[in-house]
């Protein structure tokens, strides 16, 4: 069995949250589990904190499904009528932004030992990615051997999963900038913190002294960062993430 993950990116008009949720954590659920390959969903609202603040940040919300299956092309596209069950009652904002994307995945979760299993997630970054043409090979090897190590390691980080377009898409259809989604699980009460180490650790100037190794020019510039929080609240671990050195460094241009 092949990994799906379909991104559902929306904003909810603002006197209707109420009723989205309801209906997410009701309806929906009982819809999803007649949809057959369909394993997980999870929703995320998108986080104050941004490791690229300058680019924009146009949906409020992600919900991500996950399937297994070894026939996507008729398993996928069977979330497509829920959601334009949920769009035709208004649900989701009629402001041009909603997105739908669906990638194979590589493989599941490759945690790192930051990973507390015994709790959830607190959050998730998405980066709609892409490699430079003809350097896909290279790509792969580095993010899989050297980058997702990396920043799987920073605090507050725990795993990574990545994965690239799917050729099935549901409708309506759009535009994906990112040929290759990259996935990076939170288990952090300061993602500000997280934000920061991880920064200072690709500058080579974290607190820690850990630095990252250069990054790939196999690796296109042509990408978007969005961290999410998951949406059901946060979940605070025992000790935080709390360093104890001079943080002052991280304000520092």
């Amino acid at each position: 069995m092949a990994l799906y993950t379909t991104l559902h990116l929306y904003n909810v008009p603002p006197e209707r949250h109420n009723e989205y949720s309801d209906w997410y954590r009701g309806d929906h659920q009982q819809q999803l589990k007649s949809l057959r390959g369909c394993i997980s969903n999870q929703r995320y609202e998108v986080a104050d904190y941004q490791i690229m603040p300058d680019i924009p940040q146009p949906w409020r919300f992600l919900t991500i499904y996950e399937f297994e299956t070894n026939t996507p092309e008729i398993d996928l596209p069977a979330l497509a009528p829920l959601l334009a069950n949920v769009r035709d009652q208004g649900l989701i904002s009629l402001d041009s932004a909603e997105r739908i994307y669906t990638y194979k995945l590589f493989g599941d979760w490759r945690y790192s030992a930051n990973h507390q299993p015994e709790h959830p997630l607190s959050g998730i970054s998405v980066i709609l990615g892409n490699y430079v043409a003809g350097r896909y090979e290279e790509y792969q090897t580095w993010y899989e051997n050297t980058h997702s190590v990396e920043v799987s390691n920073v605090p507050g980080h725990v795993g990574m999963k990545r994965g690239e377009l799917c050729e099935v898409q549901l409708e309506p259809k759009h535009y994906c900038p990112g040929d290759q989604l990259v996935l990076c699980a939170q288990q952090t009460d300061d993602l500000l913190f997280t934000i920061r180490d991880f920064s200072a650790r690709a500058r080579g100037v974290s607190p820690s002294g850990i630095a990252m190794e250069p990054r790939s020019q196999a690796g296109s510039f042509a990408r978007t960062v969005h961290y999410f929080n998951r949406i059901d609240g946060t979940t605070s671990w025992p000790g935080g993430i709390a360093y104890a050195g001079d943080l002052s460094v991280y304000d520092k241009k």
